[in-house]
């Protein structure tokens, strides 16, 4: 399964690495993923990868 989350989309970023001397290599900002059980409406349960953000915000909302 790819470094994504199941329910906003949203992936790893792409920016700089940026040294002393102001060199700049590519580098990648991957997301905080976290496992985490959800339970559906049928009553069963899935397991499914969501950033640390969302899992925030499902937390507020419910």
């Amino acid at each position: 399964m790819a470094r994504k989350c199941a329910i906003s989309g949203r992936g790893p970023m792409s920016g700089n690495n940026v040294s002393h001397a102001k060199n700049k290599t590519k580098r990648r900002f991957l997301l905080n993923l976290r496992t985490v059980r959800i339970t559906l409406d049928d009553g069963t349960t899935q397991k499914v990868k969501i950033s640390a953000k969302e899992l925030r915000t499902l937390k507020k909302n419910s």
